[in-house]
């Protein structure tokens, strides 16, 4: 009876192994791609990774800080909105400030009595003087009159420091220096912020207060090429170049601005400034017109792809 197990056994081990064997021997067929990926539409052409962001100038988007240290009382802006010049865009918390700005004030009453006051008793020492010159000594002169220059210099000092409290104290209304779009409010309302931004309680770290561009009009795209590729970069004046929209099969052509011509490591991609990165990039503008049927935003990754124009595409 036992063995009749032992063979019932090895039996159904032999047909199990050859089982397996036939299942993990049948390859599944792969899915098919969610999209067709980017391929190189010149004969030449190289690789880059491209971010969207708004035309500029020069220099990138517009990030705000405060002159000033405060409490957020109010945001009189909203994300996408588009402001003009000296907009008010955030306001601080300015009674502290307006206090000192208040007893400024009032010391410049305090000089202005004093000067008054010694004014009034250097002109009855003068009028002596000048009926009888035995009246009054001339050292007793001389120092009301220099107490005369000293309380009006101190009015001087009193109405400079008021000129200044009253300076400091637009600095806690933040407005826009141009105009442009508010892209991102990196704050709220009851939150702290300082000369170094809003801190971020994701990241742990300091963020812009607001970031401002100009989404009216074309938008640019910002490409890293990589140091091991420049050499092979065409001259600006015949460089084209071409965006894929990462998720779909859209590409759109991309009319060449300028080359920011400093190499620097490539972080932008993970914001890590403490990140310790190999390959360094050079950045390359382009720009182009933002198709109506699609929605594209500042920030969003893309490839890009830069050849050579050729002579006949030239003509």
């Amino acid at each position: 009876m036992r063995n009749k197990i032992l063979i019932g056994l090895a039996i159904f081990g032999i047909i199990l192994g050859l089982g397996s064997a036939y299942f993990l021997r049948i390859h599944p067929n792969p899915q098919p791609p969610a999209f067709k990926p980017a391929s190189n539409p010149y004969a030449t052409g190289i690789y880059a990774n491209g971010i969207i962001e708004t035309v500029q100038s020069s220099g990138a988007n517009v990030n705000i800080y405060p002159e000033v240290p405060g409490t957020v009382v109010k945001i009189p802006v909203t994300e996408g909105q588009q402001v003009k010049a000296g907009t008010p865009l955030l306001i601080l918390d300015d009674s502290v400030q307006r206090s000192t700005a208040a007893s400024a004030k009032a010391q410049i009453g305090v000089a202005k009595a004093n000067l008054a006051n010694l004014k009034a008793q250097f002109t009855k020492l003068k009028t002596s003087w000048q009926l009888d010159s035995r009246s009054v000594s001339r050292d007793a002169l001389d120092t009301a009159e220099n107490g005369v220059k000293a309380a009006e210099a101190n009015l001087e000092l009193a109405q400079k420091q008021y000129e200044a409290s009253g300076a400091l104290l637009t600095k806690y209304v933040v407005k826009a220096v141009s105009d442009g779009t508010v892209l991102s409010i990196n704050t709220s309302v009851g939150s702290y912020i300082s000369s170094q931004g809003a801190y971020a309680s994701y990241s742990g770290g300091f963020l812009p207060v607001m970031v401002m561009g100009n989404l009216h009009g074309d938008l640019a795209v910002r490409c890293y090429v990589d140091e091991l590729l420049i050499q092979r970069l065409p001259d600006p004046s015949r460089m084209q170049a071409r965006m894929f929209i990462r998720g779909t099969e859209t590409s759109i052509p991309l009319k060449f601005v300028r080359v920011q011509p400093n190499v620097s490591p490539k972080i932008e991609l993970s914001s890590q400034r403490t990140e310790r990165v190999d390959v360094r990039v050079l950045p390359v503008i382009f720009s182009f017109e933002k198709p109506k049927a699609l929605s594209l935003y500042t920030g969003q990754l893309v490839d890009v792809y830069i050849g050579k124009q050729t002579d006949a595409a030239k003509k």
